[in-house]
């Protein structure tokens, strides 16, 4: 049959508007809506017909769903009012009853049940060229900055405003500051112990007073105008190690964010401001979400520095001989007993690219090392008992233990900040 004759066949089917109609061919004819391509056929057959042509007003399939598409679009619009964003993306919730129409019509003309576009669709598509229009964005089909759901049944929209994401590395100045809050131990961090304030967090319900999350992501999540931040890092440093020279790469992940287009330069000065010397931030910039997982996933090798302390006398001689059997050498290391409550029990083999150092004194010792990322350095010098193998400790024949550590380097091979594709313009 011809498109003429499927036209005439779903015509006769009941009142149908020019939507409706010219959807049944949406993947026949090109170059038109489908309301449009509808009404050229309606056109067509009434001047082929023996009686003029009256338009019908009531759709039987739609319902008069398809004339809505500027009341759906304004809905829309004034919806995010308030809310800066670029991209956007517009799905619908059809009723059943609409889908079973749907299917009745093709049914009836003799349709496959695939022919056409389904009204769900139409509406994505049509609704979103006007939403585009009335807010000056651009339609993104991977992670749009709003998404837009309609629902035919309710007359409501529903509106998710996805998450703003800014990328850095940051550098941590002072010792006893994590890199996200603690929540105290002692009550589950909710700041209360029978009845009373927690005597082991002073009522705070946490650990330690502040965190490098604490000390950047306020800043971030109040310029953009957000609900709530979490921070993300591409690993962590111990609590009482240093985080310095190139930083740690993190993104900060800002919720329900109204503005977007932040002036990243100035953030930075107003976080390094607000840490007052305790966290340094540099390289902010505006990210996609991509990059959460990307740093996250960074396999990064670390460098470290760190003050050691020895039992017994150590010469210039030995201690150069043990860090040259260390270098390039594998380690393996069972879980240290200090963090075996919170990991599994596991035997890890990494890599020292480096190490070198030199004697304070015959009791200390500046030590530097280049490690595979996972790497326990603190066991490596001590040996945790044996549980790390080959040691510095082991090596000399000498107890030894870090009093002080420095994290120096983080460095991947395929370093987040080199690829563009992860930044927004």
């Amino acid at each position: 049959m011809s498109i003429l004759d499927d036209a005439q066949a779903a015509l006769d089917t009941g009142p149908l508007c020019d939507a409706c109609l010219g959807r049944l061919f949406a993947d026949r004819s090109f170059g038109l809506t489908n309301a449009e391509r509808g009404h050229a056929l309606r056109v067509t057959l009434a001047l082929d017909a023996d009686e003029p042509f009256e338009a019908d007003e009531d759709c039987w399939v739609c319902e008069g769903e398809s004339d809505r598409v500027d009341w759906w679009a304004e809905q829309a619009a004034t919806a995010v009012r308030g809310y800066e964003f670029a991209t956007y993306q517009v799905g619908t919730k059809v009723p059943p009853l609409f889908e079973e129409n749907d299917a009745l019509l093709r049914e009836d003309v003799g349709l496959d049940e695939e022919a056409g576009e389904a009204l769900k669709t139409e509406l994505n598509r049509e609704v979103g060229k006007r939403i585009g229009r009335l807010t000056d964005t651009e339609v993104e089909f991977g992670r749009p900055d709003v998404q837009f759901t309609l629902d035919v049944a309710t007359d409501e929209v529903d509106v998710q405003v996805n998450s703003a994401f800014v990328y850095g590395r940051y550098r941590k100045l002072q010792r006893d500051i994590p890199q996200t809050k603690w929540p105290c131990n002692d009550c589950n961090g909710t700041g209360l112990w029978q009845g009373q304030p927690c005597e082991g967090c002073d009522g705070t319900g946490y650990r330690y007073d502040e965190s490098v999350e604490q000390l950047t992501a306020p800043v971030v999540t109040e310029a953009m105008e957000g609900e709530a931040a979490t921070f993300h890092g591409a690993g962590r440093e111990d609590v009482d190690a240093l985080m310095l020279e190139s930083g740690r790469p993190f993104v900060i992940e800002v919720a329900d964010p109204h503005v977007r287009d932040v002036d990243t330069a100035a953030l930075e000065r107003d976080v390094n401001e607000f840490a007052d010397g305790k966290v340094e931030v540099e390289g902010l910039r505006l990210a996609t979400h991509d990059m959460v997982e990307r740093v996250k996933e960074l396999d990064a090798s670390k460098t470290y520095r760190m003050d050691v302390e020895f039992d017994d006398p150590v010469t210039a001689e030995a201690l150069q001989a043990a860090l040259d059997d260390l270098e390039g050498a594998t380690i393996e290391q069972d879980t240290p007993q200090r963090v075996a409550h919170r990991r599994a029990d596991l035997t890890r083999t990494r890599g020292v690219y480096a190490a070198s150092g030199e004697l304070v004194d015959d009791r200390h010792a500046d030590i530097r090392i280049h490690g595979e990322g996972g790497l326990y350095v603190k066991e490596l010098v001590s040996s945790d008992e044996g549980r790390t193998e080959p040691s510095l400790a082991g090596l000399l024949g000498v107890g030894a233990v870090v009093t002080a550590l420095d994290v120096v380097d983080v460095e991947g091979e395929d370093e987040p900040f080199a690829t563009e594709e992860f930044f927004r313009e």
